[in-house]
């Protein structure tokens, strides 16, 4: 499997409309990983989903790989 990274691109990509707007920085700290996920503001609605389920379903399963693999990871929608 490639990095988280390559999985919330590849998820976000797969849900948006125009996905040539998907950008996922990763930004290193000491104790965990930051990955912050952007979108064009129209396909904002999308990644979040109704209530806050889609971004919700995508934290848990980067929270759930990372752990496997020994780290912590945070994905924020920017």
């Amino acid at each position: 499997m490639g990095s988280l990274k390559e999985l919330v691109e590849f998820i976000a990509k797969s849900i948006v409309d125009d996905p040539s707007q998907v950008h996922v920085s990763e930004i290193e700290g000491e104790s965990s990983v930051i990955l912050e996920l952007r979108v064009g503001p129209e396909d904002m609605g999308r990644v979040i989903g109704k209530g806050g389920r889609t971004a919700n379903a995508m934290r848990t399963l980067v929270r759930v790989l990372a752990a496997k693999q020994g780290k912590r990871v945070t994905l924020e929608i920017v």
